[in-house]
């Protein structure tokens, strides 16, 4: 009777190993998962690139048109939108651009021939997410 229990095993080597195995994979890809959900999450940029600026007609009539791309990975909503630090009103168009979308932004300004001017597009966040300088 003691020879029985004593050659008595509960699993086998290989058996142990695989359970192991199994355990490890199963642990690893969970947090794999997980972790890139939390890195998707939280990598999010805004960026926006102004591709063009035009000084279209003429006095008193004058305004001009922006087309602006997003570069960034999330849907940007612009809150502002200055040129030469001075906030514009009157805007037509979208002020919301998903990713690797693009479209124009339309305002009456009165510009100058010859001058520099800046626009400066700033987010719902308040960051600054596009600027561009360009000569009337």
């Amino acid at each position: 009777m003691k020879r029985l229990f004593k050659c008595r095993k509960a699993l086998s080597p290989v058996i142990a190993a695989i359970i192991l195995i199994a355990v490890t994979v199963a642990t690893s890809i969970a947090v794999a998962a997980w972790l890139g959900a939390f890195t998707f999450t939280y990598t999010k940029t805004e960026e926006l690139k102004i591709t063009r600026m035009q000084f279209l007609g003429t006095a008193p009539n004058q305004y001009m048109n922006i087309t602006v791309l997003n570069t960034g990975t999330s849907k940007v909503t612009v809150s502002t939108v200055r040129v030469n630090d001075v906030e514009v009103t009157g805007i037509t168009g979208s002020l919301e651009w998903t990713a690797g979308n693009s479209h124009d932004i339309r305002f009456s300004y009165p510009w100058d021939s010859g001058s520099k001017y800046r626009a400066t597009l700033l987010s719902s966040t308040g960051t600054i997410v596009a600027a561009y300088e360009d000569r009337a």
